[in-house]
């Protein structure tokens, strides 16, 4: 028996998903420490965010709508969005029509808050993804094909939609 592992790859840096989880641990680090001036964790200030994109263009907002935008576990939706909600950055309150679910707002010191993150967060980014130059645009194409691809594949397993790649 070989004291070897067998790679696809010959060398890390020849893996997709290894280089892709060393960026994102490498800018999740930065973004963290951006946030601390706030108290703020990096999943606070995304739901924070996506609250208020969506805050834009719908009149109410479910904590399932965050999930649902943001990627991310309801259960931890809910929990984070509690935490906000003690720190007096959301309003959460019964919907008007759904009893099961939560309408969920910004609260003026919650504005306050995300608006002077968002500035740090957002040159943060600038300075992170500097390094690409003129490839930003091709590099967010890329990462969005992946999320819509394997999106459609996810609703597919879960039977949410007709086979993602099969020919039309």
């Amino acid at each position: 028996m070989s004291n070897t592992v067998d790679f696809h790859f010959s060398k890390p840096e020849e893996s997709p998903g290894f280089l892709l989880w060393q960026v994102t641990m490498l800018w999740q680090r930065k973004i963290r420490r951006a946030l601390d001036q706030f108290d703020l964790t990096h999943t606070q200030f995304v739901l924070l965010a996506t609250l208020a994109w969506s805050s834009k263009t719908a009149e109410s907002v479910t904590q399932t709508e965050i999930a649902t935008l943001s990627k991310t576990d309801r259960m931890m939706v809910s929990k984070v969005l509690r935490t906000l909600q003690k720190k007096g950055f959301v309003d959460r309150k019964e919907h008007l029509s759904d009893t099961r679910a939560k309408s969920v707002s910004l609260t003026p010191k919650g504005r306050e808050i995300l608006q002077k993150a968002l500035k740090i967060v957002e040159q943060t980014d600038v300075n992170f993804f500097s390094v690409l130059k003129d490839q930003t645009e091709t590099f967010n194409s890329n990462m969005l094909a992946l999320l819509t691809k394997n999106e459609e594949r996810r609703k597919w397993v879960l039977g949410l939609n007709p086979h993602p790649w099969a020919p039309s």
